[in-house]
C-alpha cells in the first residue's frame, strides 16, 4: 500500500517518517513553508537514534498525484479544524479503474478528538478512527520530532463508527514494522473519548503554560473533571486511566534530545508557529456542545475555548497568560455558572486579562500530541 499523508506535520510527519524508513512507500501533503522545506532538504525526523532525512514525494494537494491508485490509504493528519477543507479536497480524486477517494479508498483520521471521522463519514464510505498516542512536534519547516521510546507511539485504529476488518489489520500491520504499536479495536471510539479527556489540558498550557506545578495540575483536574461529568451524563463511554496504563506500560517514554526535552502539545505548537488557528473548538468545545446538549454546565471548558481562540486569532505567544490569572478567570466562570448567569467565557473580561499577560518562557511539559 502507498500512503498518502494529509497533512505531514508532528502526527503525519512521524507516521510517514517512520512508514517510510520501513520501507513503505509514502507521499506527503504539506503547505506553505513546510511544503516548500520538505520539497527542497527531505523531511527531517528527528528521533531518539539520531536524525533521520527522508526525501519522499511532496504535494500541496490531490491534483499533482492525478488519479489515485487503487492501493492507496489516505491518511487525515491535519488539525480538525482544517479537515472539512481537506476531505473536500480529496474525496473527489479519481482512483485508477474508475470511481473516486471518497467511494473508493479508506480513510484513516489520525487526529485528536471525535469530529473529524463524523465529517469524514458524510462523504467516504471506508473511514477508520485511531487514537493517537503520539509525542511529537512540529514548529520549524521541514522538521519534526517524535521522541518517543521504544515505541515512537501507540495508534489504536478501527473502523468508524465501530469494527474492524481486514484493511485495519493490514495497515496496524505496517505501522508495527514502523516503531509503532497498532492495535486493531471494534471500539476505537472508547480510547478516542479517553484521549479526548487528557487533551482538555492542552488549551490550558496553550495560553498559560507547563501543566506540572501543583496549581497547574489542580486547575487541569478541575477541567477533566467537567468533561468526564459531561460523558456520563451523555452515557459516552471510554477507556479508564488503568486499563489506559495496562496498555500503555513504559512503551512510548519521552526522552530528551540533544539534551532538550520535548516542548508544549499540539495546541502549544499551533501558537509557536502563530498559525492563526487551534483546535480548541473540537476538544474543549466538543465538552461544551455534550455539555449543552444534554444539560451540564461547562464553564471551564468553554473559558478555555474562549481563551484558546483569542490567543490564536490575534496570535500570542504560548503560555503568556500568567497561571494565577487563569486560576481566578476560572473562579469567576464556575461562580457565574452556578448563579446561573452566562459564565465569562466570550466575556471582554477574559480577552482583556490575556491581553495584558507578560509572556513567560516557553512551556516545556511534555504533554502528548
Amino acid at each position: 500500500m502507498r500512503y498518502v499523508i494529509i497533512g505531514a506535520g508532528a502526527v503525519g510527519g512521524a507516521v510517514g517518517g517512520r512508514l517510510a524508513q520501513s520501507g513503505q512507500e509514502v507521499v506527503l501533503v504539506a503547505r506553505g513553508a513546510h511544503h516548500a522545506a520538505l520539497r527542497e532538504e527531505g523531511l527531517r525526523l528527528r528521533v531518539p537514534e539520531g536524525e533521520l532525512v527522508h526525501r519522499l514525494p511532496v504535494v500541496d494537494g490531490p491534483a499533482p498525484l492525478g488519479t489515485l491508485r487503487v492501493d492507496d490509504v489516505l491518511v487525515l493528519a491535519v488539525k480538525t479544524q482544517d479537515s472539512e477543507a481537506a476531505l473536500r479536497a480529496w474525496g473527489p480524486t479519481p482512483v485508477a479503474g474508475g470511481g473516486t477517494a471518497a467511494e473508493r479508498l479508506p480513510l484513516v483520521c489520525a487526529q485528536n478528538g471525535v469530529e473529524s471521522q463524523r465529517l469524514a463519514l458524510r462523504r467516504f464510505r471506508h473511514v477508520y478512527g485511531v487514537c493517537v498516542w503520539l509525542p511529537a512536534t512540529h514548529v520549524r519547516p521541514g522538521v519534526v520530532t517524535a521522541a518517543g521510546s521504544p515505541l515512537t507511539g501507540i495508534l489504536h485504529l478501527g473502523r468508524h463508527p465501530h469494527g474492524t476488518d481486514d484493511t485495519a489489520r493490514r495497515i496496524a500491520a505496517d505501522l508495527e514494522r514502523a516503531h509503532f504499536e497498532a492495535p486493531v479495536v471494534p471500539d476505537v471510539t472508547r480510547w478516542q473519548y479517553a484521549k479526548l479527556l487528557s487533551n482538555l489540558g492542552n488549551a490550558q498550557e496553550a495560553v498559560s503554560g507547563p501543566v506540572d506545578g501543583e496549581e497547574a495540575v489542580a486547575l487541569y483536574r478541575r477541567v477533566r473533571a467537567e468533561g468526564e461529568n459531561v460523558l456520563r451524563t451523555a452515557g459516552i463511554a471510554y477507556v479508564g486511566e488503568a486499563e489506559q496504563a495496562a496498555v500503555r506500560g513504559d512503551k512510548v517514554t519521552q526522552v530528551p534530545l540533544d539534551g532538550v526535552m520535548r516542548g508544549g502539545g499540539s495546541s502549544w505548537q499551533s501558537l509557536s508557529r502563530g498559525a492563526g488557528s487551534i483546535e480548541a473548538d473540537y476538544l474543549n468545545g466538543e465538552i461544551a456542545l455534550l455539555g449543552r446538549l444534554h444539560g451540564v454546565p461547562t464553564p471551564l471548558n468553554e473559558l478555555l475555548q474562549h481563551l484558546a481562540n483569542t490567543f490564536a486569532h490575534e496570535r500570542r505567544p504560548p503560555g503568556s497568560l500568567p497561571l494565577r490569572e487563569l486560576a481566578r478567570l476560572a473562579d469567576e466562570a464556575v461562580e457565574a455558572a452556578e448563579a446561573g448567569g452566562p459564565g465569562s467565557a466570550g466575556s471582554g473580561g477574559s480577552a482583556e486579562s490575556a491581553g495584558s499577560a507578560e509572556s513567560p518562557e516557553s512551556a516545556r511539559s511534555g504533554r502528548e500530541i
